[in-house]
């Protein structure tokens, strides 16, 4: 179902249409539309201090425009080149929105947020000509083997949305929302590093839906962490990318009622990956659908003994009723890399797991490998049944008809990483985030 059938603006948003609820409690996003937020006042940064020069610190200009407007009105940044050297922390304030239509450039090297945005409720950060980009110049750090700032966190955020602008070549993690609630992230491109440690999106929070999403770099594409519930991600092109993923997991994880629907991943470390080492807790009520992609090096990847984090006291998370279903497309070599790998702990086994429709073939070799361990439920390898015993299965698959596994490439596919030594450009939106499907909501 193309959704210009039922376009609409997010920001004038009152109920969600019935065909995007799925893992969603309720609405999401702003309360009041940027219009309404103009119409009480517009703080342009360049009546507080603020020069369209990309070596000029406009850090202060921000901060005094959003103190003139935090009772109520826009901040505005026109077209043109601004310089950030000092971080920004912008807190409280109801109905105020950061309309960024020129391009931020990171001069400062501390630590931390270069714009952190916290306690804050009905919050829009968005492009009103879709120009809008901060560049974070971390190959200045990456280069010389270090990391700097994230460039936009937002903690304890309600009834927000952030759309139509680019974040590109964060020193760190490029969009992070902690502790987030009602909130819509869509329209938004993101270009890092080819290294790990360049998260593209990270969520954890309550009531989020993330679409049309488009990511590069080599580590997480769009991730939900814990704690977590009602999130519906959809919409997603990893490009180039090390994947969307849950986790990693530690303690007391809680995470549940979460559905990605419509992701295409090409050349990443994996389409989805569900990843802890020991931890406590349980993911659950999740559902896996419609990922598509090409020449990625892990598929399905359930890996409960993860050596990227370190373990976790405890005798592994709970994951139970998880569903995937219709994946097609190609891995890289599923002869040694598997494309369904279900590593479950052996104290506590999965349940519940749901594979059908699952079309991967190998782009190399000529089989690939399923395997499970210790997981129950109903698909490929495995176990059926509710005496929860540990077990060990590799099955062997000479063949996959191509018809099933055929996919369609999306334009635009990077093909080969991003440098950590040169500066990475400001991209434009795409048309699309997956294909055959148009964004539900039209750029500015």
């Amino acid at each position: 179902m193309k959704s210009s059938v039922f376009s609409f603006v997010t920001a004038s948003l009152l109920a969600l249409p019935a065909f995007v609820v799925g893992q969603l409690s309720g609405t999401v996003g702003p309360t009041t539309t940027t219009a309404q937020k103009a119409a009480v006042k517009i703080c342009n940064i360049l009546n507080y201090g603020g020069v369209a020069s990309a070596t000029t610190d406009n850090g202060p200009a921000i901060l005094k425009a959003w103190t003139a407007c935090i009772g109520g009105g826009e901040v505005y940044i026109p077209s043109g080149s601004y310089g950030l050297g000092t971080w920004v922390t912008l807190t409280g304030g109801t109905g105020v929105s950061i309309n960024l239509e020129g391009t931020i450039y990171r001069t400062g090297t501390a630590s931390g947020n270069m714009i952190f945005v916290e306690h804050t409720t009905d919050f829009e950060f968005y492009s009103g000509n879709s120009k809008g980009a901060i560049q974070g110049y971390g190959y200045v750090f990456h280069s010389a083997g270090t990391y700097g700032p994230r460039i936009l966190r937002l903690f304890q955020v309600t009834d927000f949305s952030v759309h139509g602008i680019v974040l590109v070549d964060s020193p760190a993690f490029h969009l992070v929302l902690d502790t987030c609630t009602n909130g819509e992230l869509y329209n938004l491109v993101i270009r890092g590093g080819n290294e790990g440690g360049l998260d593209g999106i990270d969520i954890w929070g309550t009531n989020i839906w993330a679409h049309d999403i488009e990511v590069t770099n080599k580590d997480e594409c769009v991730t939900v962490k814990s704690p977590a519930s009602h999130i519906l991600v959809e919409n997603i092109y990893c490009n180039w990318s090390g994947g969307s993923a849950i986790g990693s997991l530690g303690a007391d994880t809680a995470i549940s009622n979460v559905e990605y629907n419509h992701v295409y991943s090409q050349n990443c470390n994996q389409m989805m990956m569900i990843k802890s080492n020991g931890g406590s807790g349980s993911f659950k009520s999740a559902t896996f659908d419609n990922f598509m992609g090409h020449s990625n090096a892990y598929t399905l990847n359930i890996d409960s003994a993860w050596t990227g984090q370190s373990v976790v006291a405890g005798s592994g998370v709970t994951y139970s009723d998880l569903t995937f279903s219709h994946w097609h497309g190609t891995c890289a070599n599923g002869a040694a890399r598997a494309p369904i790998q279900l590593l479950c702990p052996a104290a506590i086994p999965c349940k519940d797991i749901t594979i059908s429709s699952f079309f991967v073939w190998t782009d190399t070799e000529s089989s690939e490998l399923y395997k499970c361990n210790n997981a129950y439920g109903t698909g490929p390898c495995l176990n059926s049944g509710t005496t929860y015993t540990t077990y060990t299965s590799t099955a062997t698959v000479t063949s996959v008809p191509a018809a099933s596994y055929a996919y369609t490439t999306m334009s635009g596919e990077i093909s080969s990483g991003l440098g950590i030594s040169v500066s990475i450009a400001i991209p434009t939106h795409p048309a699309s985030y997956y294909p055959g499907i148009a964004p539900y909501s039209a750029l500015a």
